[in-house]
């Protein structure tokens, strides 16, 4: 296993090795909560609402609403997904005007500059995916205290900086079904590399720590060798997963993809490498960018969830807010085509379970 060491070298953040009973935080001391081995949902963490509220907010029910969408960063497939995924839902709504707009690199000054500048032109609402979950807190508890509602998706801030978070999948199940996938390709004592976005994001940093804690409870001879930082660029997510294949040569049995971006450029640096067969891909990503890995048999697991139906599910929760018809203490909330969503952890939506993308099913999808 490994725990992070501040080496910095080339302005990455660099993975030490240390002993297995150390654990791996990724600068992120939240509670784990890992599943159980063998099937089984765990429980449910159940609380009290922990969301922030608007000051002052008109009342909107059933009037026309103008939102504003800031993702970590736009250019890329996973947020043109989430991004069709909103439309779809304005224009059923059809009383909400959505427009995604952020910047081109995954920098969280950059996306706060985005948000404050829309808080100063004013809208009704702010949807947003944290690059940074303490970062980004000013800035949406000002729009909070302008009336401006705040729901999140895909990468969460603190609680208070905003009504509710769209979760994708909850971070154990996510964590779970990444270890076991690549426990089936490499054996319980196998090894294995990551390539994440950076250490702060929140999703990714959460989701390794479960990973984490599933590995020790469920698989605890699996070697951990190195997570390395890769911005959610693409060359930058090739050259780390390179840089892993050449440092540990036979060594290294797996790779794990922590974003939609590194996960394809791992596939395609293992390609290259000609290992194919020899080390393993596992991932989040979106089935469109994986398609040609896993038809050349060079990636078996693919694992995410709908991002079209995250990005619905984010304008479905925040009309919902809008009209009052989502309250802090509720259970759950209508979401249109999706039905009833489950509110758990406090203040969270949960869209629901990750999904396994297959040689058997991937053609199915088209995003």
């Amino acid at each position: 296993m490994l725990r992070i060491t501040a080496l910095v070298a080339g302005g990455l953040l660099l993975a030490g090795t240390a002993s297995a009973q150390q654990r791996w935080d990724g600068a992120d001391d939240l509670e784990v909560n890992p599943l159980p081995c063998e099937g089984g949902a765990g429980e449910t963490v159940s609380k009290e609402y922990d969301g922030g509220q608007p000051t002052g907010a008109p009342d909107l029910a059933g009037q026309e609403i103008t939102l504003v969408d800031v993702p970590k960063l736009i250019g890329i497939g996973y947020f043109a997904a989430t991004t069709a995924g909103m439309q779809q839902a304005a224009e059923e709504l059809g009383n909400v005007k959505v427009t995604t707009d952020g910047p081109t690199e995954a920098n969280i000054d950059d996306q706060i500059t985005f948000i404050d500048n829309y808080i100063t032109q004013g809208v009704d609402g702010i949807l947003f995916a944290a690059n940074d979950p303490v970062a980004i807190a000013s800035v949406l508890k000002k729009a909070l205290d302008a009336g401006i509602h705040v729901v999140g998706y895909d990468a969460n801030s603190v609680p208070e900086a905003r009504e509710w978070f769209v979760n994708q999948a909850e971070f154990n199940g996510i964590g779970k079904a990444m270890i076991d996938a690549i426990v089936a390709e490499i054996g319980e004592d196998g090894s294995f590399g990551i390539v994440t976005s950076t250490f702060t994001t929140p999703n990714q940093a959460r989701w390794i720590a479960e990973m984490w804690a599933y590995a020790q409870a469920c698989h605890p001879d699996l070697k951990w060798l190195e997570t390395v930082e890769a911005q959610e660029d693409n060359i930058l997510s090739f050259n780390q997963a390179t840089s892993l294949i050449n440092k540990y040569g036979d060594d290294l049995d797996g790779l794990f993809g922590m974003t939609s971006v590194a996960t394809p450029a791992s596939a395609e640096a293992v390609t290259q490498a000609g290992l194919c067969g020899e080390v393993a891909v596992v991932g989040l990503a979106t089935p469109n960018a994986m398609k040609p890995y896993v038809a050349a048999d060079c990636v078996k697991s693919v694992v995410l969830w709908n991002p079209v139906d995250l990005g619905y599910a984010a304008v479905q929760v925040m009309r919902a807010a809008v009209d009052g018809k989502l309250e802090p203490g509720d259970k759950s909330v209508a979401a249109g085509r999706l039905g009833e969503l489950q509110i758990v952890n406090g203040s969270e939506v949960l869209l629901g379970p990750p999904f396994i993308y297959t040689k058997d099913n991937i053609a199915d999808f088209d995003f």
